[in-house]
């Protein structure tokens, strides 16, 4: 176990935000902790980071934190750097001080030992090398671009200072910092914002594969299925492990829901009927006893719990468009968009009552497109143009967040603004159609968190009963029982959407089609994400196809008729025909001019042979080495390096299962040739 909370209570004031908390951090898992927003999560991390406390450390109770050594632990805070005049390289080269701590100490013992024999000081160097390789400390400048092309940023921008950024790309330099930066606990709070697909799937395999702990604050559902193994969930102030991804826990919470209600249902049953028992008897001398021993039973039942239900309805208020448009919503003809430069070339055609996705990579122009069709931008090019009857609305998930407001004005009074013809009863209940109940219309506006304003500037631009929305990353900021609401909404609502979103799981809810940016240009499908995501699968295998045959082609003969042949099928295959050139033979790569050489195939089989065997025997030295290390006492209480060791034991142990493995089909394949 790297990491243990128990029995923590944390308040502010006196209001408790969190009760009775056991946490347990084990190994390389993968933790999400989930639950409306308020409930306590980022104060959970800022717990484990060190930044607060726990009230109860004076009390009786056995609580506290401990660890298994020193764990080092990395925070991704939602914050910006404070030195505005230092490069972004120079803020991310303060991770390496160590490694350069390590070179200067090297070149030092290099000088020494020109003049000196001294064992000591080779041992000292030995260990130096090992910590370095340890740090990765021979591969940092490579490890740092790649990171940073990685998320998206320019090489040439590491020269920039860090204040010429936006609080988003700042964020994204915190994060490139902390994950170069290799913590034993990795805490990230809403890791996917500000990212695009692509960086967000990169992020996935990378997180799934770090070799020590991560534990996740999020929103995005597929994000958090592809990534954790483990769930907390805070709800009612408590704290609650499940083990498995967010659909794993989804599923075992509700199924320990049905059986709380049935438990519940039947126990207050018997209790009836036990009470009804007694109030029937209780002036009977000849039941005093019975009637006792009932009433005993009563108080010593252990009483089960009401279940208690988080509001999860959807917005509930159905919005009817107030007129309906022609088929033809928006038709765009080579609309060339962007500021001072093209961004992107873009034709498509929204029809009525299509949900239109807008994904790919940042910067392509996704929300440029949006800014143009609303003429916050001009076009720099091509066409386009609505339809008849179309009445729009435009949302923009940061003018949302970003609104200037009276801080001391309420959530109704707000509304009320906007709309002053609504009597209070119609304000209230469009407000409840967005979730703002009871007490809630009148929190005041500076209390609110980012999902509580989206929400409100969702159910105010919907007073208009537009018949399509033009909607920027609408889940943003929204905790998930908000984000179903609003698919639920958005699937129930009668008119036409055009949508840009990097959530996939709200985007696989929504979209009836996609609008693609890429490298390659903007590109339509018409069809649901999942089909869209099967279309690319098929277009990247056909382009492994196209390029395996190209290089296959370099062992043809080059005559006209065989090449025309191959590249008929080739076009068959591209338009989807299925052809006898799925199917690999000889005939697709020799030709009459290319021979069949055993002697050429045997020498290749025994030199692959000698070349695992000689890989094998490298492994085996490896292993004795890293058991070597094991063995020595130093490390006895060296928590990180003893897992880094077993670490790199089970990664050897299995490269060389993989080599056997090898090593005996190679040595199949010998045979069988043999006897051939």
């Amino acid at each position: 176990m790297r990491y243990k909370i128990s029995h923590a209570l944390v308040q502010f004031g006196g209001d408790v935000i969190l009760r009775d908390v056991n946490f347990e951090v084990h190994d390389k898992e993968k933790i999400a902790i989930v639950g409306r927003n308020g409930c306590g999560k980022t104060t959970l991390l800022r717990l484990i980071a060190g930044d607060i406390s726990m009230n109860n450390l004076d009390s009786d109770e056995e609580c506290g934190i401990t660890m298994a050594g020193k764990q080092e632990i990395g925070f991704l805070r939602q914050v910006n750097f404070t030195e505005k005049d230092v490069t972004v390289e120079e803020e991310i080269k303060k991770v390496f001080e160590p490694v350069f701590a390590c070179e200067k100490r090297m070149r030092e013992l290099e000088n020494e030992m020109k003049t000196s024999a001294d064992k000591q000081l080779l041992r000292e160097y030995d260990n130096l090398q090992s910590r370095m390789e340890a740090m990765r400390g021979y591969s940092w400048q490579q490890d740092m671009e790649t990171m940073f092309q990685r998320f998206g940023v320019a090489l040439e921008d590491l020269k920039r200072p860090i204040g010429s950024f936006s609080g988003g790309q700042q964020t994204k330099v915190a994060f490139i910092k902390l994950l170069l930066k290799r913590p034993d606990i990795m805490l990230l709070d809403e890791p996917t914002n500000h990212l695009d697909l692509p960086t967000i799937e990169w992020l996935e395999g990378y997180l799934k594969t770090y070799d020590k702990a991560v534990i996740i604050v999020s929103h995005d559902r597929m994000f958090l299925d592809k990534v954790i193994d483990v769930t907390y969930e805070i709800e009612y102030h408590e704290i609650k492990r499940y083990t498995g991804n967010y659909t794993a826990f989804m599923k075992q919470k509700e199924e320990a829901l049905i059986k709380q209600e049935k438990d519940y249902e039947e126990q207050q049953k018997e209790i009836k009927r036990l009470t009804d028992w007694i109030e029937k008897w209780k002036n009977t001398p000849t039941k005093v006893a019975a009637t006792r021993s009932k009433r005993m039973a009563i108080e010593h039942m252990v009483k089960i719990e009401k279940p208690r239900h988080f509001d999860t309805k959807a917005f509930h208020a159905r919005y009817v468009p107030r007129m309906e448009s022609y088929t033809n919503v928006i038709h765009a003809k080579n609309l060339e968009i962007g500021y001072d430069t093209v961004l992107s070339k873009v034709s498509f055609l929204l029809q009525k009552k299509d949900r239109l996705a807008i994904i790919g990579e940042n910067g392509k122009g996704k929300s440029t497109l949006l800014k143009t069709l609303v003429g916050e931008l001009p076009a720099l090019g091509g066409e386009f143009s609505f339809g008849q009857n179309v009445e729009w609305s435009y949302f923009d998930q940061q003018k949302a967040v970003q609104e200037h407001f009276r801080e001391d004005q309420t959530v109704l009074e707000n509304f009320w603004e906007e709309y002053p013809s609504y009597m209070r009863e119609e304000v209230r209940s469009a407000l409840g159609g967005f979730l703002f109940s009871g007490e809630d219309v009148e929190k005041k506006m500076g209390q609110l968190s980012g999902g509580e304003k989206v929400r409100l500037a969702l159910c105010k631009m919907l007073q208009t009963k537009p018949n399509l929305l033009i909607l920027d990353e609408p889940t943003n900021h929204m905790d998930i029982v908000g984000k179903e609401a609003l698919e639920q909404m958005l699937r129930e609502y009668e008119g036409t959407v055009l949508f840009v979103s990097h959530d996939r799981y709200f985007i696989s809810r929504i979209a009836t089609g996609i609008l693609e940016f890429s490298e390659s240009g903007v590109k339509q499908y018409t069809m649901s994400y999942e089909e869209y995501l099967a279309e690319k699968q098929k277009e990247i295998e056909i382009s492994g196809k196209g390029r395996g045959m190209s290089q296959s082609a370099r062992y043809v003969s080059g005559n006209d008729t065989q090449n025309s042949v191959g590249n008929e099928k080739h076009n068959q295959h591209q338009s989807g025909i299925k052809t006898d050139a799925d199917v690999p033979t000889l005939t697709d790569v020799f030709d009459k001019k290319t021979y069949y050489n055993p002697g050429k195939i045997r020498s290749r089989l025994h030199h692959q042979l000698e070349k695992y065997e000689k890989m094998l025997e490298e492994s085996e030295e490896k292993l004795a080495e890293i058991k070597m290390q094991f063995m020595d006492p130093e490390l006895a209480s060296d928590y990180p390096k003893l897992m880094e060791l077993q670490n790199a034991l089970d990664a050897e142990e299995k490269n060389q299962e993989s080599l056997l493995e090898r090593m005996l089909e190679t040595e199949t394949e010998l045979a069988e040739f043999e006897e051939d």
